[in-house]
């Protein structure tokens, strides 16, 4: 069988194109690439440095990491910035166009959990865990519900406002919280809020 021959237009920034003006085919172009659209996920609480999102992406060598961003970046879904004194660094971050991409990591997410193949044994990043969270709300349950919880997972740290069906989450933790989660790793809470562990 032969192998088809990919063309790169050197007036497009994301580099394989399909041929197809689907916006599906388009999406794919620029999200379809192996991690990106993880890299995607890791960037949706805020922007983060080139370390952190290395470690929660354990399987993605620095080469592949550096790609993908730099892909990313060209396509307009990241942006690079300073990090502030006291420890400057350079983070990335999505551009607002790039935050309008969660309802698409949430509809695979919703999608592939139902799959009977999917092994949710399998490694979970905090920020992955608090995304699911925002995506298996169900919203018209939460009507007319208000909390404001602090999850501590690892060495990161995250505030959710639970505000009459909907659920921002960032980064950091609030003062006073009316919940309190704590755990040393994503996966045991993912055990207590989808498993049947105590």
């Amino acid at each position: 069988m032969r192998k088809q021959k990919v063309t790169v237009s050197a007036e497009s920034p994301h580099g394989r194109w399909y041929a197809d003006a689907c916006g599906t085919a388009f999406g794919l172009e620029l999200l379809g690439e192996r991690w990106a659209m993880l890299i995607v996920r890791e960037l949706m609480f805020g922007p983060r440095r080139f370390s952190d999102i290395r470690a929660s992406l354990p399987g993605i060598s620095a080469k592949v990491l550096t790609e993908r961003l730099s892909g990313l970046e060209a396509n307009g879904v990241v942006l690079r910035s300073e990090a502030p004194e006291p420890a400057p660094a350079q983070l990335y971050g999505l551009t607002d166009w790039g935050y309008s991409a969660e309802p698409i990591l949430q509809a695979i997410g919703r999608w592939a959990a139902a799959s009977p193949l999917h092994d949710p044994t399998l490694p979970l990043s905090p920020v992955s865990f608090m995304l699911s969270l925002r995506t298996m709300l169900d919203t018209e349950a939460a009507r007319g519900m208000f909390a404001v919880a602090v999850f501590t997972i690892g060495r990161a740290q995250f505030t959710a406002r639970l505000n009459d069906g909907a659920m921002p989450v960032e980064r950091g933790a609030a003062e006073l919280p009316d919940l309190r989660f704590d755990a040393p790793a994503a996966p045991p809470l993912a055990a207590v809020f989808y498993g049947d562990v105590a």
